[in-house]
């Protein structure tokens, strides 16, 4: 998810113990892509006017934990308050901490996995890419 103001572009970046990622989740079964979205960045940041700017596109990860793949769709808020709600079933919220951060604050705290996403982000709303990105 990304925002822009006179200072640029930022990224939204949330921490679940020492790994920074941008909000993500599961597809709910029935759940459309972008509905998923929006939920997911609902429950996790409190931000629900999300606006898929650039359409449909996404990146996916490579393989992690458990051969899994996560798959992020651009989309761009005008909220810059970011609440941490608290997940029902954990009794606490999902991620410790939060930040609005520009492309070079990002890459010095997204892991590995999360760099190419970053690089993608960066390169459709900056208008380099169309959006289409291959995704590995």
């Amino acid at each position: 998810m990304v925002r822009h103001d006179a200072d640029g572009w930022f990224y939204l970046l949330l921490r679940a113990f020492r790994s920074w990622d941008f909000p993500k989740g599961m597809v709910e079964p029935g759940e459309e892509p972008h509905a998923a979205a929006r939920r997911e960045v609902r429950e996790e940041s409190a931000i629900d006017d999300l606006e898929f700017t650039w359409g449909d596109i996404y990146r996916d990860t490579g393989p992690y934990t458990r051969n899994k793949v996560a798959r992020y769709y651009l989309a761009q808020t005008r909220t810059a308050r970011v609440t941490l709600p608290v997940n029902a079933e954990l009794g606490t919220p999902e991620h410790h901490e939060w930040r609005w951060v520009t492309y070079d604050e990002a890459q010095d705290l997204v892991s590995p996995r999360v760099a190419p996403v970053l690089e993608w982000a960066r390169a459709v709303v900056l208008g380099v890419t169309s959006g289409a990105a291959p995704n590995d």
